[in-house]
């Protein structure tokens, strides 16, 4: 039990972590698009912009729960089955 609650733990602070850097990468890039729209947007239209912002939202939230119940994993092997940090 106790287990699965510090993986599901390692797995909700990956979906923070990404959370926090989606919202990092998106406003600086929305600052980006509203100074000079032209210049940034690659030739793409807000509808476009748009849609690969829900597409980024999904790959990302993926990516922080995979990564975060990776490293629940393995951290759980390294502090509790091979016991590196004694204390």
């Amino acid at each position: 039990m106790k287990r699965k609650i510090y993986i599901t733990a390692f797995t909700f602070l990956g979906i923070l972590l990404q959370f926090l850097a989606h919202a990092i990468v998106e406003i600086w890039y929305v600052g980006l698009l509203l100074q000079d729209f032209q210049k940034y947007s690659f030739g793409f239209s807000w509808n476009q912009w748009f849609f690969i912002h829900h597409i980024g939202t999904v790959v990302l939230f993926v990516a922080g729960t995979l990564f975060g119940f990776w490293q629940g994993k393995f951290w759980w092997r390294i502090i509790y089955e091979e016991r590196k940090f004694r204390t």
